[in-house]
């Protein structure tokens, strides 16, 4: 058993206490700083403990229970402009806004001003709240094929490629001496 007051290790018999109003068990030199209620032994713990015949009951805590968002959003490229005119649209300041979803208005400021990017939790917040919709499906870029003639016999070397950017820009090619 330890003190509930400074964490020490009460050893022999333990001190229920009142510091301050609250009723507390403490070891004999904290015992000094509050009136003594009443004293008990410490119960004497066998040597081994008898083991459970059932599994402990698992309980859930709320970020388990949470729901999982989906992977395949994500946040729009202008959130800072959507979130700044719904929140003007309702009337709200960032203070207003702040209290609503309990966040710091120096945190929406940031968001808002584009300094900060918000967590996918605060964005469901800021959405339900606002009632926008800041993610999108996730669109992967395509980046252009480039029409490069390969050859087989030998590598492009750079003088192809300063002729294909040429002909690309619609630019005369120069004469090639013979």
């Amino acid at each position: 058993m330890r003190c509930e007051v400074c964490g020490r290790k009460i050893y022999g018999k333990s001190h229920r206490a009142v510091i301050e109003g609250a009723k507390l068990t403490v070891c004999s030199e904290c015992a000094k700083h509050g009136t003594a209620t009443w004293e008990e032994p410490i119960p004497k713990i066998p040597a081994s403990k008898p083991k459970a015949t059932h599994q402990p009951l698992k309980i859930q805590s709320k970020k388990q229970t949470e729901t999982a968002i989906d992977t395949s959003l994500e946040l729009t490229g202008n959130f800072d402009q959507k979130i700044r005119q719904a929140r003007e649209k309702l009337g709200l300041s960032h203070e207003d806004l702040g209290k609503k979803i309990n966040e710091k208005v120096s945190l929406l400021r940031k968001i808002e001003t584009r300094k900060m990017t918000p967590d996918n939790k605060l964005v469901t917040k800021l959405e339900y709240a606002l009632k926008i919709k800041l993610l999108t499906p996730f669109t992967e870029e395509k980046i252009p094929q480039r029409n490069i003639p390969k050859q087989t016999n030998r590598e492009l070397t750079l003088g192809d490629l300063i002729e294909l950017n040429k002909k690309r820009k619609g630019e005369p090619e120069e004469r090639k001496l013979s």
